[in-house]
């Protein structure tokens, strides 16, 4: 079961509330630590930004700044990065299409 918390930051983050939970439901402290943490691809997802604004949001003009956020986001666990889920999510979808 997958549900909503809150962090610090006002974002929220998907974690298992079967896997990462005390005795009482609530998440667990290496969970919460982990939500507290600053996103490790934070800074490659600003960069895409700053470059989507100065080339008229042409994401072709942007895909070496775009690898560069696929590179960070491949180095951390699935789920580490809320910046990287749109790419996870990606991936998932293409698992499926291949599958059928």
């Amino acid at each position: 079961m997958w549900g909503l918390h809150p962090i610090a930051s006002g974002f929220t983050k998907r974690v298992s509330t079967e896997t990462n939970t005390s005795a009482r439901g609530w998440p667990s402290w290496n969970s919460l630590l982990d939500m507290l943490q600053k996103d490790p691809c934070q800074k490659q997802a600003c960069e895409i930004q700053k470059c989507l604004q100065a080339n008229n949001y042409m994401e072709s003009k942007c895909q070496a700044v775009i690898q560069e956020l696929r590179k960070c986001c491949a180095r951390y666990p699935k789920g580490r990065s809320l910046v990287c889920s749109g790419f996870e999510k990606e991936e998932e979808e293409k698992l499926k299409s291949t599958s059928k």
